[in-house]
């Protein structure tokens, strides 16, 4: 009967987001007082467990959300999105225009967001696709499935953070930067091939328009900031996380250096160091920069905050209806080998992609669904936990389609019917989710 309730809670959170089109974090409250009340909590626990899971989330994840956001927007204002390209296209040239694309998109997408990075390169993608002669949906296939892995796979951006909070890996961000780094690399290979196979089939309107030459769109930006500045804001995080994690790892956890290290290690100090990098792209010093870009990027974060939050907030009801402890009575069979387990977040997160549309609601909603199984099963420390990560990442890919707002950015901005986006763009999506839990289940079984 509990997990009968639980489902209800979830079909609901699906009919209300997907049909209803109530905003996730209405739809998961609600969800969260359903399966508190139905379960036979007492209802004072029920508003308790819900602050606790909110603030609980908040507490370890807000501010890296807020600093990621940041990054992001400055990144996006200040033409360093742009400069990061154009060192991409320096260094592999132009003579496979779309695989570079796919790597702008990778890197591109670690701090932005994939729908604003796609917007941003939309015209750099076309003047190239020109520059090339190289059909224009090859183009923004390879850019939108290079985007597309490491947003759903690579901290900071909020989804992969908001689940490793879910699943209590707050303090594993480092290897899951670097797992995510590597998982994410088959994924844009996977729609890079695809890109070729399918996007050069499809013909768009702007492949028989005039585009900017690549200069040209790179002149109409303005002065853009330097190749070191423009990448810091997004090494400089990961690098110091790194530092952080081999500290705890190594030195006398006692010692000072220790603790300095694991300060500024810390994800939340790492990525305000990363706000502070951001800063040296900042054209001026005023108040459009320090206040209305800042202003646009909290706009963007709170949205994310909320969903995340509310989904700490279901995950707390459920663990605390006593579901962890039906789950360790049970025989769970080959559940308990731990590679198996990896495809239970994996489909639930793929159904809730394709049901409700948004990645990060599915990675904040079905982190919450699994983690009280974790510790029954055994499943804990840093490895284990980032490739529990890369399976609900893999599951958050699958499958973008008409109800996600990516889905449409790609083919409005490349002119794509949205028949010949199904056939491009959402059966890449579909490749991409299917070779990243096969992934993540190998380096399961060579390295857990």
């Amino acid at each position: 009967m509990l997990f009968l309730i639980i489902l209800i809670g979830v079909l609901f959170i699906v009919f209300a987001t997907a049909k209803l089109k109530l905003h996730p974090f209405l739809a998961l409250l609600g969800a969260s007082f359903f399966v508190g009340i139905a379960s036979g909590m007492p209802l004072l626990d029920i508003v308790k467990n819900i602050n606790e899971g909110f603030g609980g989330l908040m507490t370890s994840i807000g501010i890296v959300i807020i600093a990621g956001t940041i990054i992001g927007v400055i990144l996006e204002k200040s033409g360093a999105a742009y400069r990061m390209a154009e060192v991409v296209l320096r260094i592999l040239g132009e003579k496979r225009p779309q695989l570079a694309m796919s790597i702008i998109g990778y890197i591109v997408s670690i701090p932005v967001f994939c729908d604003s990075g796609f917007i941003i390169l939309s015209s750099l993608q076309k003047s190239l696709a020109k520059r090339a002669k190289v059909r224009v949906a090859s183009m923004a296939v390879a850019l939108a499935t290079g985007l597309y892995a490491t947003h759903t796979l690579v901290p900071p951006t909020p989804g992969p953070i908001a689940a490793a909070g879910n699943i209590g890996a707050t303090d594993y961000l480092g290897t899951i930067i670097l797992v995510g780094l590597i998982v994410a690399i088959p994924a844009t290979i996977v729609g890079y091939f695809w890109a070729l196979k399918m996007g050069t089939k499809i013909e768009v309107p702007a492949d028989h328009e005039e585009a900017l030459d690549y200069e040209e769109v790179i002149k109409s930006f303005g002065k853009m900031p330097s190749t070191f500045k423009a990448f810091l804001p997004i090494v400089l995080p990961i690098i110091l996380i790194g530092i952080g994690s081999v500290a705890a790892l190594t030195l006398d956890d006692k010692s000072g250096v220790s603790h300095f290290l694991q300060f500024i290690g810390s994800p939340s100090v790492a990525l305000l160091f990363g706000v502070l990098a951001s800063f040296l792209l900042l054209p001026e010093i005023s108040e459009v920069t320090l206040n209305d870009w800042i202003g646009e990027s909290l706009k963007e974060a709170a949205p994310i905050l909320l969903i995340t939050g509310a989904g700490g907030a279901f995950g707390t009801i459920i663990k605390n209806t006593g579901v962890a402890e039906i789950l360790q009575s049970m025989d769970l069979g080959a559940l308990s080998q731990g590679v198996l387990f990896l495809l239970v977040p994996f489909i639930i997160a793929a159904a809730l992609k394709s049901a409700q549309g948004s990645s990060t609601a599915a990675l904040v909603i079905t982190s919450s669904l699994i983690a009280p199984m974790l510790p029954t099963l055994g499943i804990e420390g840093a490895l284990p936990l980032a490739l529990v990560v890369m399976a609900l990442g893999a599951g958050a890919m699958t499958v973008s389609h008409v109800n996600d707002s990516f889905f449409w950015v790609v083919t409005q901005f490349s002119g794509m019917k949205v028949t010949d986006a199904y056939k491009a763009q959402t059966m890449a999506t579909l490749l991409q989710g299917i070779t990243t839990i096969i992934v993540t289940m190998i380096i399961w079984l060579i390295f857990v």
